[in-house]
């Protein structure tokens, strides 16, 4: 299987700082493991946007695959209290 390249925006790297620095590893960790696998069995897919959501702890990690260029964009990161709200 081929890798997909991670981008994260902008936002979600702010977000990710913000972190303490124990969840922060691990969440990085499991992004890491998106682009060998961006649709690992505990993904789950957002209803009514093109988008999935994995869990790390109380931590979600929202992102979108383009598949045909081969990217996995980590759009938001967040405790699961807040990642929903707009």
């Amino acid at each position: 299987m081929e890798n997909y390249r991670i981008v994260i925006k902008k936002s979600a790297a702010k977000e990710i700082e913000r972190i303490e620095i124990k969840d922060r590893i691990r969440i990085i960790e499991k992004i890491r493991t998106l682009a060998s696998n961006p649709h690992p069995a505990e993904s789950k897919k957002l209803s009514g946007q093109g988008k999935y959501r994995i869990r790390q702890g109380n931590y979600r990690i929202l992102y979108q695959v383009i598949g045909q260029e081969l990217i996995v964009n980590v759009v938001k990161v967040g405790h699961r209290r807040d990642i929903y709200k707009n």
